[in-house]
């Protein structure tokens, strides 16, 4: 609070205020009414960075109390808080090949070398992750309103775009210059959490945008959908940093079920997106629709373009959905600021990354636990390099699935992992899975679990609440919408309790 004093104090200073009384100052109308408008607009700015600095204090007192809760608390509450009570199969005895290297991924990222005195590790990486979640639609500004102002003249700011070269065509109007000066000059903060996690993910999206043959600017596009956030989920049950719905990631490929959803892995979301926007540029021949056509369907665009009579982004605008209009000039502003972040003094957070990660291909159940206690890798540290097994559960019996881990522990993994399979596996694969297939248990005890299922025929799931779970986050989970929980639950809003049980019709 002392520091939102000192700088309001420090903006209120900065104001103009008339000359000492008993000099008369003599100003036309205009310039009357030019002046009160920069004093509203001086004034709402500073009322935006004082609600900033108050949440930005919010946020900094929850991350302290759930750090000291999972380095404090005995071993059972913190593993409650991180959810390590879900398993899965039990490995199968007998494979052989469980395990298969495939290749390794070199991101420049970062040149400090990943060691075992990184006591932190990735933990900047998942505050990150945390803070973007929370800012995920990029300001609090009212932009069908609000009117940014910018010490750097029109002219300057057409140059930086055509210096840019873009494939895509970047106009410029009123509009787009509204999000240019919005990205690079108002939210220092978040666009220095964006670009920390763009060194990392960038890469990724840039290496198949050109096995496509796509333009390569789309990669602003995570940008807008979720603040580079990998397990974002939004209030509809869109997933991941390139916000899938359900339906249309099953489409492209992805897979999602109790255990995995692709939505939330870096790679496989990317490769389903570029399908998308390849796909629709063929049917609108247009980068700016069909980038338009990814946030609201290309159904809401064909209207569009109906109702207008021409098939260029401009001339549809009006008809667009709110959220949409401004997507395109978003996209533009984004790319603008992380262009010419330097010259607008904007520094990348320090993201802790590994520079070189290991792919490899497993056949067997595996948990996250198991390697991080054999291998005394920080579980945060896996989470977060493999964020599409949301239940820490790696469901290699179902068909090779990929693992990531830093480079540095590749040749521990490959020379230990008969240790890692056995270690804990039937404390950490007990109990049957919640999408039809059950753990390895007698027969009798599986066919009696059956018969009493089906013979119950119980039409209806509980699943209790547990500590920042959001309905959009149960929903996509359940492969259900928020509207269906709120009716089954006789719910008029969107807030839930921790412990509160949840009823969730069966599939």
């Amino acid at each position: 609070m002392k520091r939102s004093i000192l700088i309001l104090a420090a903006l209120l200073l900065a104001l103009p205020f008339p000359a000492a009384a008993g000099v008369p100052v003599r100003k036309s109308r205009k310039q009357l009414e030019r002046e009160n408008l920069q004093l509203r607009q001086r004034l709402e700015a500073l009322q935006n960075e004082l609600d900033w600095i108050r949440k930005d204090a919010q946020e900094r007192d929850s991350l302290n109390i759930t750090l000291e809760r999972l380095y404090e608390e005995d071993e059972s509450e913190a593993a409650a808080i991180i959810e390590e009570d879900d398993f899965f199969d039990t490995p199968s005895e007998g494979s052989t090949a469980s395990t298969q290297r495939t290749t390794t991924h070199r991101r420049a990222v970062d040149t400090r070398d990943y060691s075992d005195d990184m006591t932190d590790s990735l933990l900047s990486l998942w505050y990150l992750h945390r803070r973007a979640r929370q800012n995920q639609q990029g300001s609090s500004y009212n932009m069908d309103s609000v009117h940014f102002s910018s010490e750097v003249p029109d002219n300057v700011m057409i140059e930086r775009l055509q210096r840019m070269n873009s494939f895509i065509q970047l106009p410029y109007n009123e509009t787009v210059k509204n999000y240019m000066v919005l990205y690079a000059e108002k939210m220092p903060s978040k666009m220095g959490q964006i670009l920390g996690l763009a060194q990392y993910y960038m890469p990724i999206f840039e290496e198949t945008f050109r096995k496509y043959d796509l333009p390569l600017e789309l990669k602003y596009m995570a940008i807008i959908e979720s603040a580079l956030n990998p397990v974002a989920v939004s209030r509809a049950g869109a997933t991941g940093m390139w916000q899938f719905m359900y339906s249309t990631a099953r489409n492209y490929g992805l897979r999602i079920d109790s255990y995995v959803d692709e939505r939330m892995d870096p790679e496989a979301s990317v490769d389903a997106a570029a399908r998308y926007l390849r796909d629709a540029y063929r049917i609108f021949g247009d980068w700016s629709l069909a980038i338009s056509s990814y946030n609201c369907g290309s159904g809401n665009v064909n209207k569009a373009i109906k109702r207008a009579g021409r098939r260029d982004f401009w001339s549809i605008y009006p008809y667009l959905p709110a959220e949409t209009r401004g997507y395109v000039p978003a996209m533009v502003g984004a790319m603008y600021a992380v262009n010419y972040a330097k010259e607008y003094g904007l520094k990348p957070a320090a993201v802790k990354m590994p520079e070189h990660i290991d792919t490899f291909m497993v056949n067997k159940n595996l948990h996250f636990r198991q390697i991080s206690e054999v291998l005394g890798i920080p579980i945060d540290d896996i989470r977060d390099l493999n964020p599409q097994y949301y239940k820490d559960i790696v469901p290699g019996a179902q068909g090779g699935q990929v693992l990531r881990l830093p480079y540095n522990y590749s040749s521990a993994f490959l020379e230990r992992q008969d240790t890692i399979y056995k270690h804990k596996a039937a404390e950490m694969f007990s109990g049957s899975v919640d999408d039809g297939r059950y753990a390895a248990r007698p027969a009798s005890q599986a066919s009696t679990a059956r018969r009493s299922t089906q013979a119950s025929g119980a039409q209806w799931t509980y699943y209790k609440v547990k500590r920042g779970d959001t309905l959009g986050k149960i929903a996509a989970r359940n492969h259900t919408t928020v509207k269906n929980l709120k009716a089954w639950n006789n719910l008029r809003s969107d807030r839930i309790r921790e412990g509160q049980r949840l009823k969730i019709k069966r599939r």
